[in-house]
């Protein structure tokens, strides 16, 4: 039997002549072996993370060997990795009531809009106050920086840096506490 570069003469590719091949060859097959086991959305991330953990590995594969038995290997234990950190966020469920998966994704995206919402007002409230202010009050909330730092980088008084501050601040919860009304 002739043997072609890349493959053993029962037709399984050699890992040394492309892990590309052996991808294309086989991550089908381990996507539905997976899909059965933990469904379709969670079943690409584990075949993604077993072909990383394959290639980190490639240099522990017996060639000879066919590679779908060690890739299935290496996605047993994935998925065994899977469920352990399932079963621990379903004891944090069960002791806290919050489920950590679906709480902080829609609290994230109420965050996200939320802030993507408020920094378009933010903005427009920098964009009108005085430049001393808007200076005081970034140096203060992004450079956080004392007030003692402030007055020194703008070469003012600390009791200037302290009004102009109130003032910004005072502007800044008006204009957002009239956004939320």
């Amino acid at each position: 039997m002739r043997t072609r570069r890349g493959v053993d003469p029962e037709g399984n590719l050699l890992i040394a002549d492309g892990f590309t091949a052996i991808y294309d060859r086989h991550a089908r097959t381990l996507y539905r072996y997976c899909a059965r086991r933990v469904g379709p959305d969670l079943a690409e991330d584990v075949v993604a993370q077993t072909f990383l953990i394959a290639y980190e590995r490639r240099h522990t594969f017996a060639q000879d060997q066919p590679p779908l038995p060690w890739l299935f290997g290496i996605a047993t234990n994935v998925l065994n990795r899977h469920r352990r950190d399932e079963v621990r966020g379903y004891r944090a469920l069960a002791r806290t009531g919050v489920d950590p998966v679906q709480e902080s994704h829609a609290t994230r995206a109420e965050e996200r809009t939320d802030a993507q919402r408020r920094s378009r007002k933010v903005a427009r409230v920098l964009a009108k106050l005085p430049r001393r202010q808007r200076d005081v009050l970034l140096l203060f909330a992004v450079a956080e920086l004392s007030y003692a730092e402030i007055a020194e980088a703008l070469d003012l008084p600390v009791g200037t840096v302290q009004s102009a501050l109130h003032r910004a601040r005072t502007k800044m919860r008006k204009a957002l506490e009239d956004e939320d009304r």
